[in-house]
């Protein structure tokens, strides 16, 4: 049982309109989607979809809130939610022939004791893996992620900004940066495979138990008791979004069944191969997926 926790979930707004209007002017759009977003939320998706049993935490309120639980039951993601007051946040992307726009709420100010609610909610579900992931809402600072990953038997995973990551304390089984993370993490430079495996084992030292990090076209690099590097599969890329995430769920659906790392990195990069091969952000069909895993070249480097 994997649990994921997103301590400032979002609702995605995301609209399309054919040029943004000049100021004191109306654009109107017929075309508006609204999914659940939030880091942790997106790797139970992709793990539902890889038949890993999960479930679904973090911090909701009034209706935004109410509106990312609706969308969870109705797309089978077991979830047990924990309700704050103030609403969740709400991010806005505006696509146009102008470009893309992003304005993203900071999230609802919460205070410490949504803490320990989230502690026990984790708990109801004797997870073997709790991942704690994405930003987080004001009034809350690292500390809270420690409190998470030292709260219980559980081994804890963390996919939060670099900066985020310096601050960390705890005792994690694994971080999940990718490349521009790794380099805030870090300080280092990260243009090469070889730079970024160098600030990978500058984190397993700080006492990550493993770092997995994604490079994009580059694939992805794992140091922990092996020092490996995966090519990416040669896929026609539609669509980057959620790649990340659907890596981590991949690399974590393996650990919780007790496989090897090796294992672990060649099914992360399999999975994010076929979600970057379809366009949006629903998940796509898994088969045949251990022929993909398969075909994962792995390049290892000593000790």
């Amino acid at each position: 049982m994997i649990v994921t926790v997103t301590f400032n979930p979002a609702v995605d707004h995301t609209i399309q309109v054919d040029a943004m209007p000049a100021p004191g002017a109306v654009a109107r759009t017929d075309e508006a989607q609204f999914d659940a977003g939030g880091k942790g939320i997106n790797v139970s998706q992709y793990l539902v979809g890889l038949g890993t049993e999960t479930v679904a935490t973090g911090l909701v309120g009034d209706f935004l809130g109410e509106y990312i639980r609706t969308e969870l039951d109705a797309e089978g993601i077991p979830n047990d939610l924990v309700e704050i007051e103030g609403h969740t946040r709400l991010n806005t992307t505006i696509l146009s022939e102008d470009g893309e726009f992003k304005i993203n709420h900071d999230g609802p100010a919460v205070d410490g004791a949504v803490v320990e609610d989230s502690i026990d909610t984790i708990a109801r579900h004797d997870p073997e893996i709790v991942l704690i992931a994405g930003s987080l809402p004001p009034g809350l600072g690292p500390e809270a992620i420690d409190r998470v990953a030292g709260a219980g038997e559980w081994d804890a995973v963390v996919d939060v900004g670099g900066a985020t990551l310096q601050q960390l304390d705890a005792e994690y089984a694994l971080c999940k940066p990718n490349r521009a993370e790794l380099a805030a993490a870090t300080d280092r430079p990260v243009e090469s495979v070889e730079d970024c495996l160098a600030a990978a084992d500058e984190l397993h030292e700080q006492g990550f138990e493993r770092v997995v990090a994604s490079l994009g076209a580059d694939g992805a690099l794992l140091a922990g008791d092996a020092r490996l590097h995966a090519d990416a599969l040669d896929v026609e890329v539609a669509d980057t979004v959620g790649a990340g995430d659907a890596m981590l769920a991949g690399i974590l659906s393996e650990l919780v069944d007790g496989n090897d790392e090796r294992a672990a990195l060649r099914r992360g990069v399999a999975v994010a191969s076929r979600v970057v091969a379809k366009p949006g952000t629903n998940v796509p069909s898994f088969d045949a997926l251990a022929a993909a895993s398969d075909r994962v070249e792995l390049t290892e480097y000593g000790s």
